[in-house]
């Protein structure tokens, strides 16, 4: 198992670095000449037939409800195993890093909300900065890995995926539009097609990707964001075959989407979505509610609800510190959990959708502005703490 996890944590350093190179690139290409190609690009539509049935959506969101919808499958697999085989099947194991993962959503959301009071459309963005960047945190982390107890990078690990967790639901329950009963029936049928598979322990990948692909655009249509079908087939596809424990068929489906995942998916996402033309920014941008609460929540609200719920649950003997690590590191790490690019992005979309861009543009200077100052914070932290 650890060697899983030190594997893991491995190809996260370097899909974290490709992150950070592509959203530099997208800054780039926006503020040169070739913003106009890039902003055309990205608008181009793109269709698929379907009998008489024709879905034409804009490149924007292929990538970001089709492809994204490949990461929340690999999210959801590694879910699956840590709750069912991991660092999270006991409540010992998992207590610390649930606990952290609840302060570290709660404070940054109610700062960002107590910022955005005033206008109910920047209120809208309130979940933005609870979600923590699980590929850029350990790509930080990593950078001190030989010197890094391993219990730290599993406690980050096992905390980032209990936040991507908490985001899910609150994408599901709070970001979805006016909903459609009958491709909400439809993709309920398609998920008891999935776990009639499962209980007939089909091992074969295939079935459940044919099923998941129909459920997608049932779900798409249904006003659920459809990036929500790859959670549901994670949960569906089974974590070994019955006949054969031995056999992890999650681990090869995990292993196979892992590069595409750190080396495609999420880097053309990055690029897609991290453009800020600088020429828009004003000196006193920072300001505004939006930017402003997302900053605030980031990188203040994160350390802050990350180590204070850990501080009391270690004090009142819930829970106890990660093994051969100090409260120097814990608090580093819960630095480092305010570097929430992925998922702050994404939630930022789906909250200002079909607004004015400018909400977007602001979303993404909080975002990048709160991420770099946690990492380079964090990274400093790290050093004093080793």
């Amino acid at each position: 198992m650890i060697r899983f996890v030190k594997r893991f944590i491995d190809q996260e350093y370097f899909g974290g670095l490709v992150l950070v190179f592509t959203a530099i690139l997208a800054l780039i290409v926006v503020n040169s000449p070739l913003q106009s190609l890039y902003l055309q690009f990205f608008s181009l539509k793109f269709g698929i037939h379907v009998g008489n049935y024709f879905l034409s959506k804009p490149l924007i969101m292929w990538i970001n409800e089709g492809l994204m919808t490949i990461f929340f499958l690999l999210v959801g697999i590694e879910i699956k195993r840590e709750l069912f085989e991991g660092e999270l099947n006991t409540l010992n194991k998992a207590i610390l890093p649930l606990i952290g993962a609840i302060g570290g959503m709660a404070i940054p959301s109610l700062i960002f909300a107590f910022i955005n009071w005033h206008d109910p459309i920047g209120l809208r963005g309130w979940a933005i900065p609870s979600a923590t960047d699980i590929a850029f945190a350990l790509a930080v982390l990593s950078l001190f890995s030989k010197r890094i107890p391993m219990s730290l990078k599993i406690f980050l690990t096992a905390l980032a995926i209990m936040d991507d967790l908490g985001a899910i639901i609150i994408i599901a329950v709070f970001y979805s539009n006016e909903l459609s009963l009958l491709a909400l029936m439809l993709a309920g049928i398609c998920i008891i097609a999935l776990f009639i598979l499962n209980r007939a322990n089909v091992v074969r990948f295939t079935p459940y990707a044919v099923i998941g692909f129909v459920m997608w655009v049932c779900v798409l249509k249904s006003g659920v964001h459809a990036t929500l079908t790859g959670v549901v087939l994670a949960f569906a596809y089974p974590l070994r075959d019955h006949h054969n424990p031995e056999k992890a068929l999650s681990h090869h489906i995990e292993s196979i989407l892992l590069p595409w995942v750190n080396y495609l998916v999420l880097p053309l996402f990055a690029f897609a979505n991290a453009g800020i033309p600088l020429s828009t920014i004003q000196p006193g941008v920072f300001l505004k509610s939006v930017p402003l609460g997302t900053i605030l929540g980031l990188f203040l609200g994160k350390q802050i609800g990350v180590f204070g719920s850990c501080w009391l649950a270690v004090k009142m003997k819930i829970a106890n510190l990660p093994a051969n690590t100090s409260w120097q590191h814990l608090y580093a790490v819960a630095i480092l959990c305010g570097i929430g690019f992925t998922m702050s992005l994404f939630i930022g979309g789906l909250a200002y959708d079909g607004l004015s861009a400018s909400y977007m543009e602001m979303v993404r200077l909080g975002v990048l502005a709160a991420s770099l100052l946690s990492a380079i914070v964090g990274g400093l932290f790290i050093i004093f703490a080793l």
